[in-house]
């Protein structure tokens, strides 16, 4: 008992000292050790690393859940170390939402065949979003929080360490000064200024094994950006691959109602032929997106309610002939249309009453409307 109460008085005798000396330095009544200009760096440095991992793993978090209430469930599984609930995602909901309204109201007719359809298309999509966020959450989103919740613990409780063993060599030096100047006007003080001496040349033994442990954890942190600079790549990766995912699924179900929408609204043009566009830079041998050209809406060659234009009867108008290079393939969907291979240049113009989305091409004695947005117009 006496042992424990000896330790808290002590304890609390060298709370106070540090306080005081705290206080003193901060109305500039002490002098503080300060410390060299590449350790304040390491600490700035350590301080904007950790800030901003914060930032990018809280907004990522927002990314892959928007929904703030399973967030904070999600949060509280982890910290329970339990397994979180599987979630049925967004697009997966609206697919069955979509499969039980083409069930009700007729899966044979048009519309209940088209919800089928696109159903079916937003279950892929949902189903990719799963593996998207799975990944970038492995990858990506905890060794963020590892960093957080462990080397940077480990870096904060090294600098309290040495933020107190620096107090503790001021409050040694403040002693000692005073224990100086006592001396010279009493012999008295002698012992007072050798214990002061002791004192600190033990403190600035701590202070420095102190500040070494913690320059080196501070160091650290050029392999922590090495290894968020890896998850990064990861992130990028798997999202690169989500979206190419979404684009395929997507093309393959324009073409499914584009050629449904022409059984059911004869005379409708719909381009719902892929491109042939090169894919996107990745550093994963295995992963490719293809860029994605604003398919054009068809409207015809004349406005609605008039007829339309005759190929065979259109000519150029004697100006406003421009030539233009073809940026992707292009497969004509019927016969007003003129098919186009990538980097070949062709002669185009526009007519009066003509979609803007559109012009009529012309290759040799061929001619037909092509996309605008296939087209890089040359001067």
């Amino acid at each position: 008992m006496d042992f424990n109460m000896k330790k808290l008085a002590s304890d609390a005798g060298i709370f106070f000292t540090r306080a005081v000396q705290f206080t003193e330095e901060k109305f500039g009544q002490a002098e503080k050790t300060e410390l060299d200009a590449h350790f304040e760096n390491l600490l700035a440095r350590a301080d904007s690393t950790k800030n901003w991992t914060e930032k990018i793993l809280r907004q990522t978090e927002v990314l892959l859940q928007p929904n703030p209430s399973a967030r904070v469930e999600e949060f509280l599984y982890e910290k329970l170390d339990r397994k979180v609930p599987s979630r049925v995602t967004n697009g997966e909901l609206l697919a069955q939402y979509m499969a039980e309204a083409a069930s009700e109201l007729g899966p044979t007719t048009p519309y209940g065949k088209t919800l089928t359809k696109v159903a079916e298309a937003e279950k892929r999509l949902g189903a990719a979003e799963r593996d998207f966020i799975h990944t970038a959450s492995i990858n990506f989103l905890t060794p963020l929080r590892n960093f957080l919740e462990g080397d940077w613990k480990t870096i904060s409780k090294e600098r309290r360490l040495l933020q107190n063993r620096r107090l503790d060599l001021d409050a040694c030096k403040a002693r000692l000064k005073k224990a100086k100047a006592a001396e010279a006007k009493a012999t008295l003080w002698n012992d007072e200024v050798d214990k002061s001496e002791q004192e600190l040349r033990v403190a600035q033994t701590e202070f420095d094994r102190q500040a070494e442990v913690t320059r080196l954890l501070l160091e650290g942190i050029s392999s922590t950006h090495v290894n968020h600079l890896r998850c990064l790549h990861e992130f990028v990766e798997s999202q690169t691959t989500y979206y190419a995912q979404c684009y395929r699924h997507m093309l393959d179900l324009q073409k499914q109602l584009g050629s449904s929408q022409g059984a059911i609204f004869p005379g409708t043009f719909v381009g719902t032929t892929e491109p042939a566009s090169p894919p996107l830079s990745s550093t994963s041998p295995t992963t490719t997106a293809a860029t994605m050209p604003v398919e054009p809406s068809v409207t015809g060659l004349a406005p609605p309610g008039e007829t339309a234009l005759c190929l065979e009867e259109v000519a150029p108008p004697a100006s406003g002939t421009r030539k233009a290079r073809v940026l992707y393939d292009y497969e004509a969907a019927d016969s007003s249309e003129l098919a186009l291979l990538a980097d070949e240049l062709i002669t185009v113009y526009s007519l009066p009453g003509m979609d803007p989305d559109w012009l009529i091409g012309e290759r040799g004695n061929k001619k037909g409307r092509v996309p605008v947005t296939y087209l890089e117009l040359l001067s």
